[in-house]
This record gives structure tokens, sequence and C-alpha cells, in this order.
């Protein structure tokens, strides 16, 4: 089964082909370090049509750019099987972050890459170079400029204090999507993977939760998937996907992982507050969606099981916090 959202719609066929062709023939906790599971493959997979697609505006080549108007992406990927992983942030400059953290995983002693040593890293595998700010961001990105920020200080940007025009963009949060995917093969292995090129306007450098194993995403054989968009900020805070799949460990059912984890993030005081979802799948499968705003119904989730083949869309249940 797959479990995407919203933004992930447009890769959801080449996930499901990628779990039909399957990977080694890995049992539940039997995989070696460094082979890929279906369920790895799906997650990849699915998220590179998302980064390619210039209309998707949260991910990849089309996404909004910082402040500086330079689209920086974040992406991470996790096996349910060994619990590897790899990710990277800021990286400027290449199609598929996606695939970038999954070399980083395959080839190094690290986890996590940033910044130039991201893009060093990517050039030196080969990973698609892309011009990533379209004509039609930046456009949207002069004219967010014109209207908030001065003349004067226009004439030197982005050579200038940027902190102030951070909160700006904070009031009306464009861009706080991200493409998250989980899947599970028929070996019961687990995984996932989240690619994103963040909020609309960030300082530059800004980080979310999508790199951060833990935070962002987390997969885990033994108990579950689990992959949070929107509002990085808290879930960094609260360690939300690590904390799903702990209360799963600890007998929780996934609706009930789900709903402490909403929990978890009601506690947070001061800081940046808004929107956060939350994708999970237990050991076998069983997909739960929550979100603490009615977000309307593009956040709603896609879903697919080999049961009954077809791609389902599944709204998340509204916790408020």
């Amino acid at each position: 089964m797959v479990l995407a959202n919203g933004e992930g719609r447009a890769g959801m066929e080449a996930a499901i082909a990628a779990l039909g062709r399957g990977g080694p023939a890995l049992e539940r906790g039997d995989a070696a370090p460094g082979q890929a599971s279906a369920a790895l493959q799906a997650v990849e997979q699915g998220i590179r049509p998302v980064e390619r697609d210039p209309g998707i505006h949260s991910v990849g080549r089309g996404g909004h750019p910082n402040l500086a108007g330079e689209v920086e992406c974040d992406a991470a990927i996790m096996n349910g099987a060994t619990l590897e992983c790899g990710a990277v942030a800021a990286l400027r400059g290449h199609l598929h972050a996606v695939s970038v953290a999954r070399e980083v995983m395959r080839r190094l002693p690290h986890v996590f890459l940033v910044g130039e040593g991201a893009a060093r890293f990517a050039r030196e595998v080969g990973a698609e170079a892309a011009d990533m700010l379209t004509p039609e961001m930046r456009d949207h990105h002069d004219r967010w400029l014109e209207g908030h920020v001065p003349a004067d200080v226009r004439q030197q940007w982005p050579a200038t204090p940027l902190a102030e025009f951070a909160w700006a963009s904070a009031h009306r949060l464009l861009s706080g999507g991200t493409v998250i995917y989980l899947a599970r093969d028929e070996g019961g292995n687990l995984a996932a993977a989240a690619s994103t090129s963040g909020w609309a306007r960030k300082y530059p450098g800004r980080v979310g939760d999508t790199p951060m194993i833990g935070a962002g995403l987390y997969a885990d054989n033994r108990y579950g998937a689990c992959g949070c968009t929107h509002t990085g900020e808290m879930t960094v805070r609260a360690g939300t996907a690590r904390a799903v799949i702990l209360y799963m460990k600890r007998g929780a059912t996934v609706v009930e992982a789900c709903y402490e984890a909403m929990d978890d993030l009601r506690a947070l005081r001061g800081g940046y507050t808004s929107a956060v979802i939350i994708h999970a799948l237990d050991r076998d499968g069983r997909p739960c969606v929550v979100s603490s705003h009615d977000l309307g119904e593009s956040v709603a989730a896609c879903y697919w099981n080999e049961d009954s083949g077809e791609i389902k869309r599944m709204a998340p249940v509204i916790v408020p916090l």
C-alpha cells in the first residue's frame, strides 16, 4: 500500500508501478544494510514526478523561492527495514532532492548534508541539475517584494537585513506544503520519503521538519511509518514523526498514536504556530491522517492498496489544537 499527501497525487502511479516491480525478496527485518526494498523504491519514485512538476509550488522546480529569490530544497528518505536514512537541506540547482538524499544514504557514512556541501555531493553523484526558479515564480516573487518591501530597500535587495521580512511572509503562509510518501510492500517492509521547497519567502537557509529524521518522517518495520506536513517549526519542537512511532511501539493503534502526537503539539507555547497534518501507517498498513486545521479538499491524502486497486482520497480527521 501507498499513502501520500495531496501534493503527492502526481506521483502515485509511479509509486504503485515501483511497488509492483518489487525489490529484493526481503522479509520483515531480514534486509541487510544497503538493500532497497520495493517500499523504498516506491517512495522515491513517487516523489520524483512531483519534484519536476512546475505546477506544484511547494516542492522542487516551480517551488516558491526564499527571501533572496533562490529555491532551496529539502528532502529525506528512510528505510524501515534497516533504519538507514539520508537527508539534504538548502539544496540549490538540482531537480530531485529526494534522490540526492537516497544517495547520501547509499554512499556516505553520514545522514545529513546541507547547503553547498549538499550541492557538491549532488554534482559528484551526477544528480540532474536544473534552474529551479520558474518564470512564474520569479514574477510572483517580484510582485511580493513590491507589496511588502519599501522601494528604497528593494534597490539593495537582497544585500540588506532580511529578518523582519521573514515575519511578513509568516502572516500568510503561502507554501506550507511538502510531498510525503509512505509505503509498505508485500514483505512487510516500510519506507518513508519527503521533499519540499519549504516556506515561501523563508529566511535563506531555513530548514523545516522535512529533512529531519524523527520530526518530519520516520519508518520502522516493527511499528509503522509517519510523515508530517505544513508547519515544520512545530513538529521539530515536538519530534512528531518519531513520537507517532513510539506511541505505536507502546501499544497504541495508529489512530491513537496520531491523536497523542497532536496532544504533544497542543502543549507548545511561544514561537510560530499554525497548521500541522500527520500521515501514518501502522506495521500492517492501516492508514491514518489527522489535521489540526480544516484546510479544504486540496490536502486530502491519496491512498492505494493492492486489494482495492484504486487510488482513493482520504480527507484528514480534524483534531483542533
